[in-house]
């Protein structure tokens, strides 16, 4: 993990709304423009809380927000952490490889039938899950492919 996320006073902000709404730790928040989302990542085990029954905690924080929230489990195994990010256990394998230069790469093998569930829709989890493994991990690129696509 990085040394030091630095969080503007508006991200403290959300966060600070987002505990008090859930009662869950949350140790991040990154509002993404491009995707039109608040994305939240939570301490290990308050992903529950984060939710909320129901839902309840997320729906409450998205009226208050006034935009669509997501919640990330944090994991100190980067592997862990990217799948927590895809949101799915449909990942067969996780390859994580480093170049010389010391930047880091995932490659995620995933079935053909569950690769779009994955990937999500306009790409949104791949995409949260690219700019999450890139703050924590260094991990500059991560391709999802199926198993019976080449790996070269």
């Amino acid at each position: 993990m990085p040394e030091t996320i630095k969080l503007t006073s508006e991200e403290l902000g959300r966060i600070s709304l987002f505990q008090s709404i859930s009662g869950a730790t949350a140790r991040d928040c990154i509002l993404d423009e491009k995707m039109n989302r608040i994305i939240f990542v939570v301490n290990e085990g308050d992903m529950g809380l984060a939710i909320g029954k129901g839902g309840s905690s997320i729906k409450s924080a998205e009226k208050q927000l006034g935009k669509p929230v997501e919640v990330v489990e944090y994991a100190e195994d980067p592997k862990d952490f990217i799948i927590n990010a895809l949101n799915t256990r449909k990942i067969s394998e996780i390859r994580m490889s480093e170049k010389p230069g010391g930047t880091k790469a995932a490659l995620i093998l995933v079935d053909q039938r569950h690769k779009g569930e994955v990937v999500g829709r306009s790409g949104r989890n791949a995409e949260r899950a690219r700019l999450l493994a890139k703050r924590y991990f260094n991990v500059e690129s991560i391709r999802i492919i199926s198993l019976d696509e080449d790996l070269i």
